[in-house]
This record gives C-alpha cells, structure tokens and sequence, in this order.
C-alpha cells in the first residue's frame, strides 16, 4: 500500500518566483539585526523551518540559529489552544532575537514566542512572518515587525513550510485548498 497522497484540489495564489522575492526582501530587513550582533534567528517548528532556512541563506555574518516548537495546529486545520514541545535551546539574554514563522494568521503563536524571548531577557524581540493572511483580528495582535510582503486570502493555505494534514511543506509556491475542499469558502 502506498504512503503517497493525491495532490488536493488546490489554487497556486503566490508563485515560487513571488516567494524568492520575498525572502530576498525579508532577508534585507533582518540583516541590519545581524549586523548589529549577538543575533539569534529562531525558527517556530514546524512551519518555520522553510523560511528560516530559505532566509539563513541569504544572511552574512555571525548568527545563531535556533529553534522552537509552539504549535497551535499539531497537523489540523483548525487553530486550538497554544502547546510549547520545546523552548529556544540557545541562551537569548542580552541577544537580538529575530523569530521566524511560516505565516501571521491569528496572531496567537509569534505574540506567545515574542513574550517568552522577552522574558528570557532578550536585548530586542522582532518577529518575521513569510506572509501575513488577510483575516479580521484582534487589535492588541499587531502585525509582525517585518515580512515579506506577501499576503495570503482568509483560506487553508499550504506549501513554503505550511502544512497539509502534515504533507506538502516542501513546495516552494503557496497554494490555498480549492472552495469546495474549503468548505466553500
């Protein structure tokens, strides 16, 4: 029997070629940071990973890269109570931490990292995400300090290191479930 799943029904909403262009503008706000020193990228697990690799790449200098895994969606598609599976491993006090996400939906996750960074006496805590999705939210959720620019509909996206029922993370164009598998939406 095959592990294989069928690509689902699916629109392309923004093209690897956007997506590069993106990271290359992302990756031009946060090397300042690096430059200043004491930088710390830190990934949010497990969406994080592509940008955060995909942005490292694109950064010179000395910077430490790091990881952490708050997870609100542990492969669904729906947003639930906010659960830490582990914390930043690398010392952040008196550093420049620069989190990474995949993407600012609610807010929740990256205002939660951003709070425990700031706790654990980061010098600065500012937050990138790869896209932000246009969605009614929260006042006190403000937008992540820097980003790419990209802005993805208020529908179930994936690809760039979002996930699909925990497949397709690895494409490197976004792609939003087609209406009908969207609940019609």
């Amino acid at each position: 029997m095959s592990s294989r799943s069928a690509f689902p029904a699916a629109d392309e909403i923004i093209s690897a070629a956007a997506i590069s262009a993106g990271f290359d503008q992302l990756a031009g706000k946060i090397q300042p940071l690096v430059d200043e020193g004491e930088c710390v990228l830190l990934g949010v697990m497990t969406g994080g990973l592509y940008p955060l690799v995909r942005l490292s790449d694109r950064l010179t200098g000395d910077f430490v890269v790091d990881y952490c895994h708050a997870t609100r969606y542990e492969g669904g598609t729906e947003g639930k109570s906010l659960r830490w599976l582990a914390e930043p491993h690398t010392e952040l006090a008196g550093r420049n931490v620069v989190i990474i996400d995949d993407i600012f939906d609610a807010g929740i996750t990256l205002q939660a990292v951003a709070d425990f960074c700031r706790q654990a006496g980061a010098a600065r805590v500012s937050t990138a995400a790869m896209v932000v999705k246009d969605r009614p939210r929260s006042a006190s959720m403000g937008l992540p300090d820097l980003g790419t620019g990209l802005t993805v509909p208020d529908r179930y996206v994936f690809g760039c290191g979002m996930d699909l029922a925990g497949r397709w993370r690895h494409l490197p164009a976004i792609y939003a479930l087609a209406a009908e598998a969207n609940g019609g939406s």
